[in-house]
């Protein structure tokens, strides 16, 4: 039993150390090098919705997930909703992020889908394309005709 409460004892002393002691990664760096977006890592979740022809269509699930993860994945749990994972445990380059990243790692070209394609970022239309960056939280949406 006293080996029980001295476990604990561990566990809330580590856990406390965690929380105000470990230094935390900030999600962004301050640098000269606009190309660095992330030095110690992120998770973050980007939303892309696609429309052929007027119908949606879901990401595939558990894309990017296999024998090696990719830091740039969907779930199957919320492939459907269009939830793209961005999960990097380290330094995070623009060219990581793109949204052109996203369509290699599926197998697919953004442009493959159809022709004249549009694009939607957070309610404002954008022309980036693959060349897009990718950010928490954002709403992408890509039609094509």
């Amino acid at each position: 039993m006293k080996i029980f409460f001295i476990a604990v004892g561990v566990l809330v002393v580590l856990a406390i150390a965690s929380i105000f002691v470990l230094p935390k990664p900030s999600g962004t760096v301050q640098s000269n090098d606009p190309d660095i977006v992330a030095a110690g890592g992120m998770h973050w979740h980007p939303i892309l919705t696609m429309y052929v022809k007027g119908e949606k269509l879901e990401l595939p699930p558990d894309m990017g997930l296999g024998a090696v993860h990719k830091p740039m994945h969907t779930h199957a749990e919320d492939s459907a909703q269009g939830v793209i994972h961005l999960e990097f445990p380290g330094m995070v380059r623009r060219n990581d992020i793109m949204l052109g990243r996203f369509f290699e790692i599926w197998g697919k070209d953004i442009g493959s889908f159809g022709s004249n394609m549009t694009m939607m970022v957070n309610g404002s239309p954008s022309t980036e394309y693959g060349n897009f960056i990718m950010h928490d939280g954002d709403k992408i949406e890509l039609r094509y005709d």
